[in-house]
């Protein structure tokens, strides 16, 4: 159970009014004569403690002279049967027999043991080395070394010793130091120094190592792991990532796995049953809490989609219930959400992908593109070469070369040349970015219907000096201001909130924190009307938020939306969800994603533009495009940090022919 002074965060308690022979004379009836009570089994096993059915191990054999795990696996079967005799085990001896069954065989299940060796306490690694050699009569150590090799199979022993750090004071020094140490380890170094990251952060404490964490994004403007992908491989930066992860919240580690053992065709039901059982009674309810909120479904309901038969109802049991009001945090989720807000808080530098070209030579890429498009046939590959290389203010030198040296208009001769995907990308190249912008919104508000999405996207996103930009090419190319077109096209709070962003007026100061403390109990005050029906326009939920999300600054909302946290335990994001709808919803959400993360905002939109079936190559270009000088490089850091797969990947998979091409070479490399 729970250490003294914590709060129990299992799904599994102990039975009150527990009777082990009963129990055990219980099970003995549901297994006797022709074919067993599955439900009888499922039902009293997952409702008792770890404990409690040790003891019932116990009673039976004293009862019956059998063993009831040996009766279990005669009765039962497959799934089922694992997860059953599973929760009969202790828990040290759960790991062991886990870790034995990971290295025995052809193979090893890496993954498996990484799990464990990452996410166990000390105390738990003793019990689980001492429960290895009490079940099988061998070395855990031994086995893993004779098994395992490299800077893998190193940190694996480092991991066995048990030996982290547990003293909470930390030393702001040695915290500044590891920091360093890490940093000149691995991204300052030429090769990477794997030992300093075995020592520092298989032995320190996990207190001082989040600080080392935090520390290391300041100096370095990258988070830990992004940097551990870049230096490290194969097994080795798994576990390295396995370990930050359960460094910085375990529950979001098990969370992530979890939702990975069940999403997509098939399941990984050895992963799926490994956790259910052995975070059962440690820290069941903060994976629920932390698993709602990430993937924004219950992992109740996610059990429930996924498997079936009495294994489902098992499952589901341990689960201990489900959590369908999204947006509700208890501790855990809501400590996540609020150091979301503390990181998004961290001057990281934006870097786009696209560099001014060294010796440039306007005139001399203009003749490129003339003989490019001269004669019979088009060199794509030439003109893909010259554009997607040159920054945009070049370009613009290149259309007045081009223009100079043979009296023709060079956006008329690529739009007569290219076509389809490839001409949308290299014709928004060439305009200029407010131009291009532009160009996007009107698009999106002429003819019949409007495109929301789009609207939101260029005007949740765009700073001041982007906004007063486009608004001028705007009225330049269309002759009628922005703000008349959007009024005209919208309505209600939608058009409230387009009309506030096209006005270009954001604070730019700093953070006010009695001002933001003040807004924070504006915003949970809303919230707590949501669902209050009321005559009075000015007091709806859109137009409390509207004040305060269109015109403050990004650092003073970063404050607001953590004082809401700590007043209200609930995040911004998901609260807005909960209780709005529609447009109003999407722009009010792609705000707060702009604010904590815009190239996280971004790099979610490019998946979704490519995942499944079909591409949406409108949005795809129009970010690739509009993104490439400012922060397309960190865009791909967050996306290969969401989604385990590299923005290049999934535009080289997603995507063919001169079109790719150039994506690609916007892109500007693999990670």
């Amino acid at each position: 159970m729970a250490p003294q002074g914590k709060v129990y965060r299992g799904s599994v308690k102990d039975f009150q009014g527990f009777d082990a022979n009963q129990d055990a004379e219980a099970l003995y009836n549901a297994m006797k004569g022709f074919g067993s009570d599955k439900e009888a089994i499922l039902d009293l096993i997952t409702s008792r403690s770890n404990k409690q059915r040790v003891e019932i191990c116990q009673a039976y054999k004293s009862l019956y002279g059998k063993d009831l795990i040996a009766d279990l696996k005669y009765e039962l079967t497959g799934k089922f049967e694992r997860l059953i005799v599973s929760l009969m085990r202790p828990p040290a001896y759960g790991d062991a027999k886990e870790i034995k069954d990971a290295i025995s065989g052809v193979g090893t299940d890496e993954k498996c043991l990484i799990e464990i060796l990452a996410s166990r306490t000390n105390q738990e690694i003793h019990d689980l080395v001492a429960a290895y050699k009490d079940a099988y009569g061998r070395d855990l150590e031994a086995d893993i070394v004779g098994d395992t090799s490299g800077h893998f199979k190193k940190m694996l022993v480092v991991l066995l010793q048990g030996a982290r750090e547990e003293d909470d004071v930390v030393s702001e020094d040695l915290v500044e130091q590891d920091a360093k140490d890490l940093l000149e380890a691995g991204e300052l170094k030429w090769g990477t120094d794997e030992a300093q990251f075995i020592y520092i952060l298989g032995r320190r404490s996990r207190q001082h190592l989040r600080l080392v964490f935090d520390e290391y994004l300041k100096i370095a403007g990258k988070p830990i792991e992004r940097s551990i992908r870049g230096e490290l491989s194969g097994d080795f930066e798994k576990l390295m990532l396995a370990v930050v992860k359960c460094i910085r919240s375990k529950a979001e580690y098990f969370a992530e796995r979890l939702y990975k053992a069940m999403k997509g065709l098939g399941t990984r039901d050895n992963t799926l049953i490994r956790i259910m059982v052995s975070r059962s009674e440690i820290d069941m309810l903060d994976i629920r809490e932390v698993f709602r909120t990430k993937y924004e479904k219950s992992l109740y309901n996610m059990i429930k989609e996924d498997t079936s038969g009495e294994y489902k109802k098992a499952l589901l049991k341990l689960c201990g219930g489900d959590d369908d009001a999204a947006g509700e945090f208890f501790p855990e989720a809501a400590q996540v959400a609020y150091r979301m807000w503390e990181l998004s808080a961290v001057k990281v530098e934006l870097r786009g992908t696209v560099q001014p070209a060294g010796d440039f030579n306007d005139d001399g890429d203009a003749q490129v593109l003339r003989k490019a498009m001269k004669g019979l046939g088009t060199d794509e590959g030439a003109i893909i070469e010259v554009v997607t290389k040159r920054s945009n203010a070049q370009r613009q030198q290149i259309i007045k070369a081009y223009k100079a040296h043979y009296g023709r208009d060079l956006m008329a001769d690529l739009k007569s040349e290219l076509s389809g995907s490839l001409a949308k990308l290299i014709l928004g190249l060439m305009l200029t970015p407010a131009q291009y912008d532009a160009k996007q919104l009107r698009k999106a508000v002429e003819g019949a219907g409007t495109d929301e999405s789009v609207l939101i996207e260029i005007m949740a996103t765009r700073n001041n000096q982007e906004i007063r930009a486009i608004n001028e090419a705007y009225q330049e190319a269309y002759h009628k201001s922005l703000e008349d077109d959007l009024s005209s096209d919208t309505s209600g709070h939608f058009k409230r909130i387009l009309v506030s962003l096209a006005l270009g007026n954001r604070d730019e100061g700093p953070e006010n924190l009695t001002q933001a403390h003040e807004d924070a109990k504006v915003v949970a005050e809303t919230l707590k009307l949501a669902d209050v029906s009321s005559n009075d326009s000015s007091d709806s939920l859109e137009t409390r938020f509207l004040s305060i999300l269109c015109t403050r600054s990004y650092p003073h909302l970063r404050r607001v939306f953590q004082e809401f946290i700590k007043m209200t335990n609930h995040d911004v994001e998901h609260a807005i969800k909960k209780r709005m709808s529609g447009d109003v919803r999407d722009a009010f959400v792609a705000i707060v994603r702009s604010v904590k993360n815009k190239p996280a905002f971004f790099a979610d939109k490019l998946y979704k533009s490519m995942k499944g079936a079909g591409t949406d190559e409108r949005t795809l270009t129009r970010i690739m495009i509009s993104r490439s000088e400012i922060d397309l490089f960190n865009i791909r850091g967050e996306f290969i940090d969401l989604f385990d797969k590299s923005l290049h990947h999934m535009i080289e998979k997603d995507t063919s022919g001169d079109y790719r091409k150039a994506l690609l070479a916007l892109c500007g490399g693999e990670d």
